[in-house]
Protein backbone atom coordinates (compact mmCIF):
# COMPACT_ATOMS: atom_id res chain seq x y z
CA UNK A 1 0.00 0.00 0.00
CA UNK A 2 2.88 3.11 0.68
CA UNK A 3 4.49 1.91 -2.14
CA UNK A 4 1.45 2.32 -4.11
CA UNK A 5 0.57 5.46 -2.53
CA UNK A 6 4.50 6.82 -3.65
CA UNK A 7 4.08 5.77 -7.00
CA UNK A 8 0.65 7.83 -7.03
CA UNK A 9 2.51 10.31 -5.32
CA UNK A 10 5.23 10.46 -8.29
CA UNK A 11 2.82 10.21 -10.42
CA UNK A 12 0.73 13.44 -9.24
CA UNK A 13 4.15 15.43 -9.53
CA UNK A 14 4.65 14.00 -13.27
CA UNK A 15 1.37 15.23 -13.87
CA UNK A 16 2.01 18.82 -12.19
CA UNK A 17 4.95 19.61 -13.70
CA UNK A 18 3.00 18.83 -17.23
CA UNK A 19 0.68 21.49 -16.08
CA UNK A 20 3.24 23.95 -15.51
CA UNK A 21 5.23 23.37 -18.72
CA UNK A 22 2.36 24.00 -20.50
CA UNK A 23 0.91 26.85 -19.03
CA UNK A 24 4.95 28.03 -19.67
CA UNK A 25 4.25 27.04 -23.11
CA UNK A 26 1.09 28.70 -22.82
CA UNK A 27 2.00 32.31 -21.54
CA UNK A 28 5.17 32.05 -24.02
CA UNK A 29 2.62 31.69 -27.40
CA UNK A 30 0.11 34.46 -25.86
CA UNK A 31 3.56 36.82 -25.65
CA UNK A 32 4.73 35.66 -29.47
CA UNK A 33 1.22 36.62 -30.73
CA UNK A 34 1.62 39.58 -28.47
CA UNK A 35 4.43 40.71 -30.27
CA UNK A 36 3.33 40.38 -34.00
CA UNK A 37 0.22 41.66 -34.07
CA UNK A 38 1.46 44.83 -35.63
CA UNK A 39 -2.21 45.82 -37.26
CA UNK A 40 -1.81 49.41 -36.19
CA UNK A 41 -3.50 51.73 -38.40
CA UNK A 42 -7.17 52.39 -39.12
CA UNK A 43 -8.45 53.41 -43.03
CA UNK A 44 -10.12 57.14 -42.05
CA UNK A 45 -10.85 58.21 -45.71
CA UNK A 46 -10.32 56.85 -49.05
CA UNK A 47 -11.10 58.92 -52.36
CA UNK A 48 -10.00 59.48 -55.53
CA UNK A 49 -7.33 62.09 -54.63
CA UNK A 50 -6.01 60.19 -51.58
CA UNK A 51 -6.00 58.47 -48.50
CA UNK A 52 -5.77 58.99 -44.92
CA UNK A 53 -4.98 56.33 -41.95
CA UNK A 54 -4.50 56.84 -38.36
CA UNK A 55 -2.27 55.00 -35.83
CA UNK A 56 -2.00 55.40 -32.23
CA UNK A 57 -5.57 56.12 -31.18
CA UNK A 58 -5.72 58.95 -33.81
CA UNK A 59 -2.35 60.94 -32.52
CA UNK A 60 -0.85 60.45 -36.03
CA UNK A 61 -2.05 60.68 -39.33
CA UNK A 62 -0.86 59.16 -42.83
CA UNK A 63 -1.97 60.72 -45.70
CA UNK A 64 -0.89 58.51 -48.99
CA UNK A 65 -1.58 61.01 -52.22
CA UNK A 66 -2.50 58.91 -55.30
CA UNK A 67 -1.40 59.76 -59.26
CA UNK A 68 -3.74 59.87 -61.78
CA UNK A 69 -6.07 56.75 -62.29
CA UNK A 70 -5.49 54.21 -64.59
CA UNK A 71 -8.03 53.51 -67.68
CA UNK A 72 -9.92 50.69 -66.71
CA UNK A 73 -9.56 50.81 -62.84
CA UNK A 74 -13.28 51.31 -61.84
CA UNK A 75 -12.38 51.85 -57.84
CA UNK A 76 -8.72 53.49 -58.33
CA UNK A 77 -6.98 50.25 -56.80
CA UNK A 78 -4.77 48.98 -59.17
CA UNK A 79 -1.51 47.93 -57.95
CA UNK A 80 0.17 49.48 -60.12
CA UNK A 81 -1.66 53.17 -59.62
CA UNK A 82 1.35 56.09 -58.80
CA UNK A 83 1.86 56.87 -55.11
CA UNK A 84 2.49 61.25 -55.91
CA UNK A 85 3.33 61.72 -51.66
CA UNK A 86 3.25 59.84 -48.34
CA UNK A 87 3.14 62.95 -45.39
CA UNK A 88 2.81 62.31 -41.61
CA UNK A 89 1.23 64.24 -39.05
CA UNK A 90 0.98 64.44 -35.22
CA UNK A 91 -2.43 65.17 -34.17
CA UNK A 92 -0.89 64.91 -30.46
CA UNK A 93 -1.67 67.66 -28.01
CA UNK A 94 1.84 67.98 -26.35
CA UNK A 95 0.80 70.27 -23.71
CA UNK A 96 -2.30 68.24 -22.33
CA UNK A 97 -0.44 64.96 -23.21
CA UNK A 98 1.34 62.87 -20.17
CA UNK A 99 4.77 62.79 -21.26
CA UNK A 100 5.06 59.46 -21.55
CA UNK A 101 2.55 59.61 -24.75
CA UNK A 102 5.27 62.16 -26.28
CA UNK A 103 8.10 60.13 -25.80
CA UNK A 104 6.06 57.87 -28.07
CA UNK A 105 5.82 60.00 -30.45
CA UNK A 106 9.06 61.45 -30.56
CA UNK A 107 10.24 57.94 -31.09
CA UNK A 108 7.94 56.97 -33.69
CA UNK A 109 8.48 60.49 -35.49
CA UNK A 110 12.74 59.44 -34.94
CA UNK A 111 11.97 56.17 -37.12
CA UNK A 112 9.74 58.19 -39.59
CA UNK A 113 12.51 60.80 -40.16
CA UNK A 114 15.16 58.20 -40.62
CA UNK A 115 13.55 56.67 -43.35
CA UNK A 116 14.54 59.59 -45.93
CA UNK A 117 11.78 60.01 -48.56
CA UNK A 118 8.82 58.16 -48.24
CA UNK A 119 7.58 58.18 -52.07
CA UNK A 120 10.76 56.36 -52.61
CA UNK A 121 9.55 53.47 -50.46
CA UNK A 122 6.39 53.63 -52.18
CA UNK A 123 6.05 54.39 -55.41
CA UNK A 124 3.04 52.73 -56.15
CA UNK A 125 0.12 51.45 -54.65
CA UNK A 126 1.80 47.59 -54.25
CA UNK A 127 4.01 49.65 -51.89
CA UNK A 128 1.44 50.53 -49.23
CA UNK A 129 0.93 47.19 -47.72
CA UNK A 130 4.40 47.07 -46.41
CA UNK A 131 4.84 50.72 -45.51
CA UNK A 132 1.82 50.08 -42.99
CA UNK A 133 3.37 47.06 -41.92
CA UNK A 134 6.63 48.80 -41.07
CA UNK A 135 5.15 51.70 -39.58
CA UNK A 136 2.96 49.59 -37.43
CA UNK A 137 5.78 47.24 -36.18
CA UNK A 138 7.27 51.05 -34.72
CA UNK A 139 3.85 52.22 -33.25
CA UNK A 140 3.39 48.78 -31.64
CA UNK A 141 6.72 48.69 -30.58
CA UNK A 142 7.40 52.20 -28.43
CA UNK A 143 3.22 52.38 -27.72
CA UNK A 144 4.34 49.02 -25.97
CA UNK A 145 6.86 51.35 -24.00
CA UNK A 146 4.52 54.00 -23.20
CA UNK A 147 2.55 51.48 -20.98
CA UNK A 148 5.80 50.15 -19.37
CA UNK A 149 6.34 53.59 -18.68
CA UNK A 150 3.13 54.53 -17.02
CA UNK A 151 3.65 50.95 -15.23
CA UNK A 152 6.74 51.50 -13.55
CA UNK A 153 5.04 55.41 -12.72
CA UNK A 154 2.49 53.59 -10.80
CA UNK A 155 4.17 50.58 -9.09
CA UNK A 156 7.68 51.92 -9.22
CA UNK A 157 7.78 51.66 -5.54
CA UNK A 158 7.90 47.41 -6.10
CA UNK A 159 11.12 47.94 -7.29
CA UNK A 160 12.87 50.82 -4.78
CA UNK A 161 11.95 53.00 -7.46
CA UNK A 162 11.57 56.61 -6.65
CA UNK A 163 10.86 58.85 -9.73
CA UNK A 164 10.47 58.56 -13.51
CA UNK A 165 11.23 61.52 -15.20
CA UNK A 166 11.57 61.82 -19.40
CA UNK A 167 13.85 64.53 -20.86
CA UNK A 168 13.89 64.14 -24.73
CA UNK A 169 14.65 60.52 -25.72
CA UNK A 170 15.91 59.70 -22.31
CA UNK A 171 14.30 58.04 -19.33
CA UNK A 172 15.56 58.86 -15.64
CA UNK A 173 14.93 56.57 -13.21
CA UNK A 174 15.37 57.54 -9.75
CA UNK A 175 16.77 53.66 -7.29
CA UNK A 176 16.55 53.84 -3.65
CA UNK A 177 16.77 50.81 -1.14
CA UNK A 178 17.75 51.27 2.39
CA UNK A 179 18.43 47.68 2.79
CA UNK A 180 21.06 47.94 0.07
CA UNK A 181 22.59 51.29 1.66
CA UNK A 182 21.75 52.98 -2.21
CA UNK A 183 20.65 55.33 -4.10
CA UNK A 184 21.35 56.56 -7.66
CA UNK A 185 20.11 57.74 -10.73
CA UNK A 186 19.93 55.75 -14.35
CA UNK A 187 19.10 57.21 -17.42
CA UNK A 188 18.31 55.05 -20.27
CA UNK A 189 18.67 56.41 -24.15
CA UNK A 190 15.59 55.41 -25.75
CA UNK A 191 15.51 55.29 -29.59
CA UNK A 192 12.94 53.79 -32.63
CA UNK A 193 14.48 50.41 -32.29
CA UNK A 194 13.44 49.56 -29.15
CA UNK A 195 12.87 46.65 -27.52
CA UNK A 196 15.08 44.87 -30.54
CA UNK A 197 18.82 46.56 -29.60
CA UNK A 198 20.34 46.93 -25.97
CA UNK A 199 20.15 50.50 -24.45
CA UNK A 200 22.94 52.91 -23.67
CA UNK A 201 22.59 54.25 -20.09
CA UNK A 202 24.95 56.52 -17.67
CA UNK A 203 24.56 56.54 -13.82
CA UNK A 204 24.46 59.12 -11.26
CA UNK A 205 25.83 57.40 -7.72
CA UNK A 206 24.22 58.99 -4.71
CA UNK A 207 24.41 57.16 -1.79
CA UNK A 208 26.44 53.71 -1.73
CA UNK A 209 28.56 51.99 -4.35
CA UNK A 210 26.30 51.04 -7.18
CA UNK A 211 27.74 52.57 -10.50
CA UNK A 212 27.94 52.33 -13.70
CA UNK A 213 30.06 48.76 -13.69
CA UNK A 214 27.32 46.93 -11.45
CA UNK A 215 24.54 48.59 -13.89
CA UNK A 216 26.19 46.85 -16.81
CA UNK A 217 26.74 43.30 -15.15
CA UNK A 218 22.90 43.40 -14.87
CA UNK A 219 21.80 44.81 -18.20
CA UNK A 220 23.99 42.13 -19.80
CA UNK A 221 21.92 39.57 -18.28
CA UNK A 222 18.56 41.08 -19.70
CA UNK A 223 17.75 40.04 -23.03
CA UNK A 224 15.65 42.57 -25.24
CA UNK A 225 12.50 42.07 -26.48
CA UNK A 226 9.14 42.48 -24.98
CA UNK A 227 8.74 44.42 -21.60
CA UNK A 228 12.11 45.10 -21.63
CA UNK A 229 12.28 48.15 -19.79
CA UNK A 230 10.29 46.59 -16.94
CA UNK A 231 12.55 43.58 -16.72
CA UNK A 232 15.52 45.77 -16.69
CA UNK A 233 14.08 47.55 -13.52
CA UNK A 234 13.34 44.40 -12.43
CA UNK A 235 16.46 42.49 -12.60
CA UNK A 236 17.77 45.68 -10.63
CA UNK A 237 15.73 45.80 -7.74
CA UNK A 238 16.22 42.00 -7.55
CA UNK A 239 19.93 41.72 -8.41
CA UNK A 240 21.27 45.46 -6.37
CA UNK A 241 19.00 46.74 -4.16
CA UNK A 242 17.57 43.34 -1.82
CA UNK A 243 20.52 43.50 0.96
CA UNK A 244 24.01 45.47 1.78
CA UNK A 245 26.81 45.95 -1.12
Amino acid sequence: LCRELSDLEVENQQILAQINQRKEEEKSCQDLLETCDFTEWELTDWSEQQAVFSFLYDSLELTVVFGPPIEGDEFGEDPSRQIVSLSFESLLDEEKAPPSSCLVQRLIFQFIESQGCWQEKCPTLCFLSQVLQDISLVVSHCKALGEEIEFLERWGGKFHLLKTDISDTKVKLLFSAAAAFAKFELTLCLSATYPTAPLSFTVQKQIGNIGEEEIAAVLSSVPTGWHYLQRIVSSIAHSLLQGPR
